[in-house]
């Protein structure tokens, strides 16, 4: 219930907000929560960052304003944050399918996309194995790229295709997938494609090498075909596991997935028994 709560305070509040200068950082600060875990969870169970979902709403509410009011277009720009007519007409055709100015004069069809609303019901009754581990810091080399959060959820697959197409999948197979927010910002992360790092051997042109930290980690497994299986996973632990815990919290802006060699199983990373793990760095509360 608790994460429930938030999810609904922060909606509230940025309906509340619309027109102002609000972001994700905002957001989780007035509904009190660590904007990384909040920016996590929100993902997770909403399908969509918190930044997406308040430019999806601001569009949304520029077509209504366009169709029943009088406004000037460049007023409507400026009221839900864009300070050029030209940034608000690419992003609300990319929305909308249509410019402003074809709604205004052809009554083009616009888009709707309503508040959220949390719907309550009893979940939960299972058994989530994990189990808590401490580990010392250990280095992996690997194929690096910062992302921005918005559109994490469509880059990040589209970096893997583009490793093993690129033939650097002969260098790293990609037994770790790692995301790394040291400040636990809102804004953007480096993601890692990784194996652990051999010192005897020389680090190839185009790859880095990362020190993970010693931490205590929360373990969790995740059996069946990807990528369905470790969203599941994924989603149990920010909508269940998390806001139910009593003894841990996160610990650091570090997420760990480790995957299993996909030739040890007859369908691949689409196998129903294919093996994985995430791992959460945690602590004490």
């Amino acid at each position: 219930m608790e994460w429930m709560a938030i999810i609904g305070n922060s909606i509230q509040y940025i309906e509340e907000h619309i027109t102002e200068d609000i972001t994700a950082d905002t957001v989780a600060k007035a509904v009190c929560v660590s904007p990384f875990y909040f920016q996590k969870g929100f993902s997770m169970l909403c399908g969509f960052s918190v930044a997406e979902y308040i430019r999806s709403r601001r569009l949304a509410l520029a077509g209504r304003d366009l169709v029943m009011t009088d406004e000037k277009i460049i007023d409507i720009a400026m009221k839900y944050g864009y300070d050029s007519p030209d940034s608000f007409t690419k992003a609300f055709t990319r929305f909308h399918g249509a410019s402003p100015s074809a709604v205004r004069k052809d009554g083009a069809i616009l888009k709707t996309f309503a508040p959220l609303k949390i719907k309550i019901s009893l979940e939960g009754g299972y058994l989530m194995d994990y189990k808590i581990i401490k580990k010392d810091a250990f280095t992996v080399i690997a194929n690096a790229k910062t992302f921005p959060y918005d559109g994490a959820k469509e880059s990040v697959p589209q970096f893997w295709q583009e490793h093993y197409r690129s033939g650097k999948g002969q260098h790293v197979m990609g037994v770790y997938g790692i995301n790394i927010d040291i400040e636990m910002g809102m804004d953007k992360f480096e993601y890692l494609i990784a194996d652990p790092y051999n010192a005897k051997k020389k680090v190839p042109d185009g790859f880095v090498t990362r020190t993970i930290p010693a931490f205590t980690w929360a373990v969790f497994p995740c059996r069946g075909a990807m990528p369905n299986a470790l969203h599941d996973v994924n989603t149990k632990i920010f909508s269940e596991w998390l806001p139910a815990l009593k003894e841990y919290e996160f610990a650091a802006g570090y997420c760990v997935e480790f995957y299993d060699d996909p030739t040890k199983y007859e369908k691949g990373t689409q196998d129903e028994n294919y093996y994985c793990e995430i791992w959460i760095p945690v602590k004490e509360k």
